[in-house]
């Protein structure tokens, strides 16, 4: 290999991604018994967590768009955990919120944070710790236009 930059081995990304992989195998079974998918599950916490949201503010909370969140949406009102309906105040305004099944789901996920975490970290500290780590990645990765234009 001419170029070690180029190396699969010493890529950030490839690492994030295997991490992302391996974090979604941990996942899977636990949401399994509740009947949700992964993104389901972060619909779930944005909506436990907020109440009622627009299709437009579900999007932003997720950091994602409407053509992925609208699918997924119908499969959860489909299976009884939500309700979408019209915004009275505003017509091109589409609401989502829970049904009493979505609401009980919360109960039942209370479980899987913790599980996941024992996988990951030790200790409160550390699991604080990466999580400042993460977030400070983030706001240095979106905050920047890292890359662009570069040759």
């Amino acid at each position: 290999m001419s170029y070690p930059e180029l190396l699969l081995s010493n890529q950030l990304c490839f690492l994030v991604h295997r991490l992302e992989r391996a974090i979604g195998a941990r996942y899977k079974p636990l949401l399994k018994r509740l009947g949700l998918t992964y993104p389901q599950y972060l619909a779930m916490l944005a909506l436990w967590e907020r109440g009622e949201l627009t299709v437009g503010e579900l999007c932003e909370a997720l950091h994602t768009d409407s053509g992925t969140i609208s699918p997924m949406i119908k499969r959860m009102e489909s299976a009884g955990f939500l309700k979408k309906e019209r915004d009275r105040d505003d017509e091109r305004s589409v609401r989502v919120s829970l049904l009493p099944a979505g609401k009980a789901l919360q109960e039942h996920a209370r479980a899987i944070p913790g599980a996941l975490a024992s996988c990951v970290v030790d200790s409160e500290t550390e699991y604080w710790a990466l999580r400042r780590l993460f977030t400070e990645l983030l706001d240095k990765l979106e905050g920047q236009d890292c890359g662009k234009g570069d040759s």
